[in-house]
């Protein structure tokens, strides 16, 4: 291992953070914590859903002073750890900081499928995704309260990995191998964070007329640490390429599930003199660039979920 730092792993439900946090504490072979086993131990012990504890953490700081004063200690004490919390990463200060991402009904997917609790408790598809995004805003909106810090903010993290369809394996894999100095070491000493995304949710920004059959091939058999990053724009929960279209469609070509990216810029930082990321998206992901993308790929992409209405319209 080339450092003594904890890993601190976050994502909303059903990204995969148990899983992955396992797996990687047993590779490393580090003490794994679990902060949301302990969340839902309490509400357990209070008779409420995971839900319903989340909101009246709202109004009694004395559940969210608790969890916080048992996460500092253990960020005090130096042990090298294994960290599963969606919060962690503000209270880890020194930590390898990794957020996790997955597409809204893939996670609500797992969710569903997980044996049924006092806790999380789900009767369809529609009501787990539901719950899942009311879970996630009520955390939000609570540690922007508490801490003025937004769970959503990609330069919080020094990586962020998409599970929506790799495999725990290939996500735990990339995850070691950047902690380890082997991937994206340049981004995550330069400008953190490094993107692992899956090629199938990142949208164009220009128009192409045919897939370059050649450089799929070239690229087939390439490793993620032998391939250039792509250039990213993120805008609300919407990832774009800005330097990249090649290589990006020889990924969707490929049936890759993961592709590096490097964030240019996120949310209102600028992509150019005029352009803030938000932007940027709105100008440049329009309903034509995405025909085009999804007619050459014979692929269909996800509704963008931060996009006029009328790329909305066009792609239901």
């Amino acid at each position: 291992m080339s450092n003594h730092r904890s890993v601190v792993i976050n994502g909303d439900l059903g990204s995969g953070k148990s899983t992955v946090s396992v797996e990687l504490a047993s590779r490393l072979g580090l003490r794994r914590i679990s902060v949301g086993d302990m969340y839902r131990e309490m509400a357990q012990r209070r008779g409420m859903t995971a839900l319903q504890l989340n909101l009246h953490a709202e109004l009694d700081d004395a559940i969210d002073s608790a969890v916080d004063s048992l996460q500092t200690e253990i960020a005090q004490s130096g042990e090298q750890l294994i960290v599963d919390s969606r919060l962690a990463w503000f209270f880890f200060h020194e930590a390898f900081k990794v957020h996790l991402i997955t597409e809204p009904n893939e996670a609500a997917r797992r969710v569903l499928a997980r044996p049924h609790s006092e806790v999380e408790n789900y009767a369809s598809l529609d009501e787990a995704k539901r719950n899942l995004h009311s879970r996630s805003e009520s955390e939000r909106m609570r540690f922007l309260t508490r801490y003025g810090a937004d769970k959503y903010r990609l330069r919080n993290y020094d990586l962020v990995a998409d599970s929506t369809r790799a495999t725990p394996d290939q996500v735990v894999s990339a995850v070691q191998a950047a902690f380890e100095g082997r991937l994206g070491t340049d981004i995550l000493r330069e400008r953190p964070p490094l993107l692992l995304l899956d090629p199938m949710r990142i949208y164009p920004t220009r128009e192409i007329d045919f897939a370059d059959e050649t450089l799929a091939q070239e690229l087939a058999d390439a490793a993620p640490e032998d391939l250039e990053p792509l250039t990213i724009g993120h805008s609300g929960q919407d990832y774009y390429v800005i330097d990249g279209h090649r290589r990006l469609s020889a990924a969707v070509q490929n049936g890759v599930h993961l592709v590096t990216g490097s964030l240019l810029a996120e949310s209102e930082e600028p992509v150019t003199n005029r352009l803030s990321a938000n932007d940027y998206f709105r100008t440049h992901v329009t309903s034509s660039v995405i025909e085009a993308w999804e007619r050459v790929h014979r692929i269909e992409l996800p509704v963008p979920a931060h996009n006029p209405a009328e790329v909305h319209a066009a792609n239901q």
